[in-house]
């Protein structure tokens, strides 16, 4: 069975319209080559080979996920310098225009001018950022970005955040930099990338303190990431305890492996119909209005 198949029928099992999917990459063609070639250095990083699956024409990639039966997705961008972000919100504004089943993505760096190009960012409509920190190679905590932090704190607009040490350790990776963050802005709205990858018990930790916390999915209990970051099996429980805030997400086109596995890495984990019909579409239809 072609991923195409298996993803409609597991569609028609749980009654759902289709797949939301929160972390997908859509970005100037000069970006995402760089990014690409990162993945293709990976090896010599991460100790084992990361080939791109979906390594085709941003048209073609569209056509891909909408014959996978997905919705709604992001234009996950991330600076990795001074004087990138503005050019990249621009670039996101005018692609979600054009392309009405994208959620309108922005993003930011710590760098003088942060603060106007994100009011600048949610007052044209942006629905979520991303924010790498890995990538970024920055503090959270930075200067520049507090009053960022308040303005998303004060809009309720939530920002998808690779914060976890996975897979590769960064310098402001790991749990304490998010912990003294929220601290700060305790009404923040954060998406955890990749359930905090490798420090899933201590991310599900704030995801249980602060109401905000929500979590994705993004490469977890695939056979690649079990591989080396196997998810503790004694935390499941809590997967459903928190079940109302953990997200979809695959990393398209960016993964390693068929689409259709991130979504069957999540149906073995056998947790009940309910939960895998808000993970897959529920939490973030009603995290993002998003008509059902």
């Amino acid at each position: 069975m072609n991923d195409a198949d298996y993803i409609a029928r597991l569609c028609e099992r749980l009654d759902l319209p289709g797949i939301i999917d929160m972390h997908t990459h859509f970005m100037p063609h000069s970006v995402l080559r760089k990014v690409w070639a990162y993945f293709d250095a990976a090896g010599e990083m991460a100790g084992r080979p990361w080939p791109i699956t979906y390594r085709e024409d941003e048209p073609v990639r569209l056509k891909i996920l909408r014959d996978f039966g997905v919705r709604a997705f992001t234009s996950l961008v991330y600076p990795h310098k001074p004087e990138m972000a503005a050019w990249l919100n621009t670039w996101t504004a005018e692609f979600a225009a054009n392309t009405p089943d994208c959620l309108h993505t922005a993003t930011f760096y710590p760098e003088p001018g942060a603060e106007t190009y994100v009011a600048e960012a949610i007052a044209a409509g942006a629905r979520i950022f991303k924010v790498h920190i890995q990538v970024g190679d920055f503090d959270p905590r930075a200067p520049h970005l507090r009053p960022v932090w308040g303005l998303l704190e004060d809009s309720g607009v939530p920002a998808l955040v690779h914060c976890g040490s996975g897979p590769i350790p960064g310098n402001h990776t790991g749990p304490e930099p998010i912990t003294e963050l929220l601290r700060r802005h305790p009404r923040l709205r954060l998406i955890i990338a990749h359930m905090g990858t490798p420090e899933y018990s201590e991310f599900l930790d704030l995801a249980t303190e602060y109401d905000g916390v929500h979590l994705d999915t993004t490469m977890v209990w695939t056979d690649f990431t079990e591989a080396d970051a196997p998810y503790p099996p004694n935390e499941r429980p809590r997967l459903l305890d928190l079940g109302d805030r953990i997200l979809f997400g695959s990393d398209f086109p960016n993964i390693p492996y068929p689409y259709g596995h991130s979504l069957f890495a999540l149906e073995r984990l056998e947790l009940g119909t309910e939960w895998l019909r808000g993970v897959c579409y529920g939490n973030a239809a009603r995290m993002f209005a998003i008509d059902t």
